[in-house]
């Protein structure tokens, strides 16, 4: 992959010694990625110094990745590493360099069942609210049928079979992330854990400190999903859970 074909995206909002710390991360241990990894400033009251862009209102979540997804698509990027700011490497580094190079041995393997990788995603040391994302030492990947949007790698292709982002009635973004996995994940493409890149992340550490967001989300959510799923939604998402393909080779 030519690096101009891949671009990280850390999306700011509250806190920018968070942003601060996951960036600082990142340089510090893949400097030779220095030139692809951008911090987008979601008009965050507390700005971000060192931010790629700042934009002029808080599209929340699902409408900055949308963002991203088109800006980046149109500079011919491939592969699109959103991560929000709350998240922190927990694996030894490098992080982009050997995630690259996982994924592009997922993809070529003869051990793996040909069908590219339409979304990869760090496995998170405790993930209270998605059992199939916990890492597990001993993998080295797990095939699933939803990604939680904390860090996911997109193959904007795959993106792009799964009709973009659907968030027009739900910027905020919970259960967008759900949605959109599934749509890759029914164009034909695989959703991957990787065990051996992992993460910590806090979360809701934003989201709490604005009165009333998380009540607002949760009902746009609810609705959302209830549209696009069915009044079982729940249902439907307790079963994808639990579904998990784990591999101890690549």
């Amino acid at each position: 992959m030519e690096t101009s074909q891949f671009a990280l995206v850390i999306l700011h909002y509250g806190n920018p010694a968070l942003t601060a710390r996951v960036h600082d991360q990142l340089l510090a241990a893949d400097p030779e990625w220095a030139e692809r990894i951008f911090v987008l400033d979601n008009a965050a009251p507390l700005p971000y110094e060192r931010a790629w862009r700042r934009l002029p209102q808080n599209i929340y979540w699902a409408g900055a990745l949308a963002y991203a997804v088109q800006v980046f698509g149109d500079m011919g990027v491939e592969k699109l590493w959103f991560l929000n700011n709350d998240i922190l490497f927990a694996s030894d580094p490098p992080y982009i360099g050997k995630a690259l190079a996982r994924l592009e041995r997922m993809e070529t393997s003869s051990r793996g069942p040909g069908t590219p990788v339409g979304c990869w995603a760090p496995a998170v040391l405790r993930s209270p609210y998605h059992p199939q994302m916990t890492a597990d030492p001993r993998l080295q990947m797990s095939e699933v049928a939803l990604i939680d949007g904390i860090a996911p790698m997109f193959d904007l292709a795959a993106l792009r079979a799964a009709g973009g982002v659907d968030c027009g009635d739900n910027p905020y973004g919970y259960g967008v992330d759900l949605i959109l996995s599934r749509r890759i994940a029914e164009a034909g493409y695989r959703l991957v854990v990787d065990h051996q890149v992992t993460i910590r992340h806090t979360y809701h550490s934003t989201a709490r400190t604005v009165d009333g967001f998380m009540d607002t989300a949760a009902r746009v959510e609810a609705d959302y999903l209830a549209t696009r799923l069915g009044p079982r939604y729940q249902d439907e998402l307790t079963n994808w859970k639990l579904q998990r393909l784990d591999r101890d080779r690549l």
